[in-house]
C-alpha cells in the first residue's frame, strides 16, 4: 500500500538543526519514508507568531537544497502528473506546504511568490493570532487550554487571503484555524479544503479536534481531514485511538473524508507510532479491526490524490 501524509514539520526542524533531511534521526526522513512505502510527504515550512519573511526564506532555501542534494530519491511535486512521475521513477514526492501565513505581515501580494516557489497548501494561522485569523487553541499563562473553543472569525485581510489562495489554486488548510474562521470559509463552499492534521472532537474533546459540524462541512465541499498522531489529540493508546477517530470521521463525513496527517516532528514520540516506519503496522492493525481495504486505501492515498488533482 502507498501512503501520503499531509503534514510533518521535519523540514523546518532539520533546517534549525542543520541536519540532512534524508538521513536524519527524526520521526520522518527521506530514507524512512521510502522504506515505509510512502509515495509522497507534505513538508511544512512552519513559522511561529512574529516571524519575518526572512525566516521563511531561510527555511525554503534549506528545503530546496535538500531536494537538489537528494534528487536521486526525492523530487518536488506541484501537480498530479509530477506525483505520477515520482511513483513511476520510484522517487519520494515532496509537496511543499506552509503552516502559518503570519510571516507575510499582511503583504498578500507575496502569495503569488509562494505559488511560484511550489507551495501547494497553506494555513492562515498557527497558535498565535495574526493579521489574518485567530487560532483554535487558547493559551493562558503559557499553558494550552484544550477545552476552550474559539468562535472569532477571519479578519478583512484573512477573507482576502482566502480568495487569493483559491484563485492561485493553493489548498487552504484549516487545522489551526478558529472554529469561527473555519465556519466562515466553509459557508456555502464548493472548493475542497483540508484540515491537514486534526482529529474528531467527539472522540477526544480538545479544541484542536474538529466538531462534527466542521467534519460534515469539510466533507460536503469535497475536503479531507488528516488524522493527527499527537497524544494530546488522540486521547488514548495510539493504534486504538486512530481507529476510533477514523471510524468517527467516516461516520460523519464518509470514507472519502479521511487522510493521514501525522504531524511528525511537530509532536513528541507516541508509543507504537514513534515515527513514520510504524505506519504500515498501524494499517495492519486497522485491517485486523475490520476496516475494509477500500477505506484503508482511501485513508492512505486515494483521498489526498483526488483533492490534490483538483488543484492542478
Amino acid at each position: 500500500m502507498k501512503f501520503i501524509d499531509m503534514h510533518c514539520d521535519t523540514a523546518t526542524v532539520c533546517a534549525d538543526k542543520n541536519s540532512d533531511i534524508s538521513v536524519c534521526a527524526l520521526q520522518t526522513s527521506f530514507e524512512k519514508l521510502k522504506k515505509s512505502g510512502y509515495a509522497a510527504q507534505c513538508f511544512a515550512i512552519f513559522t511561529e507568531g512574529g516571524a519575518a519573511a526572512t525566516d521563511f526564506a531561510r527555511y525554503l532555501s534549506f528545503y530546496k537544497s535538500m531536494l537538489e542534494k537528494h534528487k536521486d530519491i526525492a523530487a518536488p511535486v506541484t501537480n498530479s502528473a509530477e506525483l505520477s512521475r515520482c511513483i513511476k521513477e520510484d522517487r519520494l514526492g515532496c509537496i511543499l506546504t506552509v503552516e502559518n501565513l503570519g510571516f507575510l505581515q499582511g503583504d498578500l501580494n507575496a502569495l503569488g511568490a509562494l505559488k511560484k516557489e511550489g507551495v501547494k497548501m497553506a494555513g492562515l494561522v498557527w497558535n498565535n493570532k495574526n493579521s489574518l485569523a485567530a487560532p483554535n487553541l487558547v493559551f493562558e499563562n503559557n499553558l494550552p487550554q484544550f477545552h476552550k473553543r474559539v468562535n472569532e472569525g477571519l479578519t478583512v485581510l484573512g477573507r482576502q487571503a482566502v480568495e487569493l489562495l483559491d484563485g492561485l489554486k493553493i489548498i487552504i488548510d484549516i487545522s489551526h484555524l478558529s472554529d469561527g474562521g473555519a465556519e466562515e470559509i466553509l459557508k456555502n463552499r464548493k472548493i475542497p479544503l483540508v484540515a491537514s492534521h486534526s482529529n474528531a472532537q467527539a472522540v477526544h474533546d480538545v479544541s484542536r479536534n474538529l466538531s462534527d459540524n466542521l467534519i460534515k462541512k469539510t466533507a460536503d465541499c469535497g475536503g479531507i481531514i488528516g488524522i493527527n498522531f499527537c497524544a494530546d489529540f488522540l486521547g488514548g493508546e495510539a493504534f486504538e485511538s486512530v481507529y476510533k477517530h477514523l471510524g468517527h470521521i467516516v461516520k460523519i463525513g464518509g470514507e472519502e473524508c479521511v487522510a493521514l496527517g501525522s504531524d511528525f516532528d511537530g509532536i513528541p514520540q507516541v508509543k507504537n507510532l514513534e515515527n513514520c516506519t510504524r505506519v504500515p503496522a498501524l494499517f495492519d492493525y486497522l485491517s485486523s479491526r475490520g476496516i475494509k481495504p477500500r477505506v484503508l486505501e482511501n485513508f492512505a492515498y486515494n483521498n489526498f490524490v483526488r483533492v490534490f488533482k483538483s488543484f492542478d
